[in-house]
């Protein structure tokens, strides 16, 4: 795909990776993609790694994910301008950021366990009126606004979570990674009440997804 926006230097590179390497497809993912500077979300000692094609320490043991994983996720869930979003493990903010430029008549609701994390991130997603980050325990989801339309989940857990599956509308998209050390990106689609669809992407590697509470 020809890229037609304006952009310069290493930024510039990374979308031209993400597009030769088809994480990313849609117009509407490359432009969301565009107007979110990574640099904006990585501590300063890794600014100079801002646009690399992978993940870098956000500080607290977490991570912000590679571009190519963030294009992934989004391109699969393909969003709509008025999705309710759930998403699990707001970290930097900068995947609740691109959601926020694609559902912009819709709601992202990020779900965050560490509160000094969500401090720093609440700065830097202020801007976007359609984000709500909240803290809790991202295993059990956020019931108050469920079902949602999509969830994404920036986690890992052993397997998927029974409450995310609840709160996902029948007909919705979730894109989780499922695993220990090395994990399988897995786009799980609701087809019915009972019935769940599930696709592997890719492998991957994420933080595991902690809960504080004993599984139901």
């Amino acid at each position: 795909m020809e890229l037609k926006f304006n952009i310069e230097g290493a930024k510039k590179g990374m979308i031209r990776h993400l597009i030769k390497y088809n994480y990313i497809k849609s117009e509407k993912v490359i432009s969301a993609m565009l107007k979110v500077d990574r640099a904006k979300f990585v501590p300063k000692e890794y600014m100079a790694d801002a646009y690399s094609d992978y993940p870098l320490p956000i500080g607290f043991k977490q991570t912000i994910s590679a571009p190519s994983i963030v294009g992934i996720m989004t391109e699969v869930l393909d969003i709509q301008g008025t999705d309710k979003i759930l998403e699990i493990g707001c970290g930097s903010g900068y995947q609740a950021a691109i959601l926020a430029e694609l559902a912009t008549k819709g709601k992202i609701y990020t779900v965050e366990r560490i509160p000094e994390l969500i401090e720093i991130t609440k700065e830097k997603l202020k801007k976007y009126t359609n984000i709500k980050i909240l803290p809790g325990d991202g295993y059990y989801g956020y019931k108050d606004e469920a079902p949602y339309d999509k969830i994404i989940v920036t986690a890992a857990p052993v397997e998927i979570p029974g409450p995310l599956i609840e709160q996902l509308k029948v007909g919705g998209k979730m894109v989780i990674p499922v695993g220990s050390s090395i994990q399988n990106l897995i786009l799980a689609e609701k087809i019915s009440q009972t019935k769940i669809k599930k696709t592997s992407l890719c492998e991957c590697m994420f933080v595991p997804l902690i809960s504080s509470r004993k599984k139901e």
